[in-house]
């Protein structure tokens, strides 16, 4: 029985957020104090290092649930399925819907119900499930649907990645310019073709590093006190991710009985240009090799960092020829992997 990504969909939003509109924010040291040099040299530098020159916001009336419903029905169609016949349907996100200018997080009803029921699927039988696993949610959902199908609990599931990271974000800190809204969608199910899931990898490192990722006050002293957002420790996670996304990438790939020599592309988590691209030139040097040219297509520089929708919505646009130089073929053996809070991170191999 092969496991194999039957369909894939993804929503893109219109809304462009370019780095020049960044210009005119008031950007603060975490103590509150004003950073010292102009803002048109933070943001050159924040490109230099990210590669983010723009990045995607969902419009005022739309919530991550939304994302994920357009997302979904777009993988839905790509599949050629009847929607009724899908077993579970695995979001992953972060925050819930967070309506445009509020704080607050709405997760009742879950979003996979929110889902479901804008898919306006009737089977009580389709069970919709949310999942919190940080960035590599999406990948997580899709080992998930595996283990569900390998039980024999499914036969096809729906797994989505959806977030409005723009509503969570401290506009007053750097780090906000990384972040951007977006929903990727796959349909995992069995077939008769060759191919599909060949092996995954995940772990949890809380020890210590829990908290790299968590939720802080403004960088602006005199915001409302119990006001949260998005905060990070840049250099932990960096320094984190090129430790051990590396080598959770050749545990997976040793482990699929496939050579490094037969993988044709590596979907990385889109979080930061320069750590994707370290974090490659690490696994290949596992091998004592260079990386090849075009093995890892890239998405941040357009859409930035988007969490959990950033692999599901960099294959959809891999798969539709949507990346110059970039292109999936029958029985091409990719990598997935990535790498965010909590701290997890997890990889697939899988054969196209």
């Amino acid at each position: 029985m092969n496991i194999k990504i039957t369909g894939t969909g993804s929503y893109i939003p219109s809304t462009i957020e370019k780095n020049e509109n960044f210009h005119n924010h008031e950007f603060l040291n975490s103590d509150g104090s004003l950073i010292k040099h102009p803002n048109e040299v933070i943001v050159k530098k924040f490109k230099a290092i990210t590669g983010i020159s723009e990045r995607r916001y969902a419009k005022e009336h739309l919530n991550s649930s939304d994302l994920g419903f357009f997302a979904a029905e777009r993988a839905i169609d790509d599949a050629k399925i009847d929607p009724e016949t899908i077993d579970y349907i695995i979001v992953a996100h972060n925050f819930g819907d967070v309506k445009h200018n509020t704080i607050q997080s709405d997760l009742l009803p879950s979003l996979a119900s929110r889902i479901k029921h804008s898919l306006r699927i009737k089977n009580p039988k389709c069970v919709a499930i949310d999942i919190l696993f940080g960035c590599p949610g999406w990948v997580e959902g899709v080992i998930q649907a595996k283990a569900y199908i390998k039980s024999g609990m499914a036969k096809r599931c729906l797994v989505i990645g959806t977030e409005t990271l723009s509503r969570v974000v401290d506009k007053h800190d750097r780090d906000a310019m990384i972040f951007s809204d977006g929903a990727g969608a796959t349909i995992i199910e069995t077939t008769d073709n060759d191919g599909g899931i060949l092996a995954h990898e995940t772990a949890s490192f809380t020890y210590d590093e829990a908290y790299y990722l968590y939720f802080g006050k403004s960088n602006k002293q005199e915001t409302v006190n119990d006001t949260r957002y998005i905060k990070m420790d840049g250099r932990k996670i960096y320094e984190f991710a090129l430790t051990n996304v590396p080598q959770a990438m050749k545990t997976c790939l040793d482990s699929s009985g496939v050579s490094i020599s037969e993988v044709k592309k590596i979907f990385i988590h889109q979080a930061n240009e320069k750590m994707d691209e370290a974090i490659l030139e690490r696994f290949y040097k596992l091998y004592n090799l260079e990386a090849p040219e075009h093995v890892m297509p890239m998405s941040i520089h357009k859409l930035g960092n988007s969490s959990v929708a950033t692999i599901p919505t960099l294959l959809d646009l891999v798969k539709r020829n949507q990346l110059e130089n970039h292109e999936l073929n029958a029985e091409d053996v990719i990598i997935f992997a990535s790498v965010g809070a909590g701290m997890h991170i997890n990889a697939i191999v899988y054969k196209y």
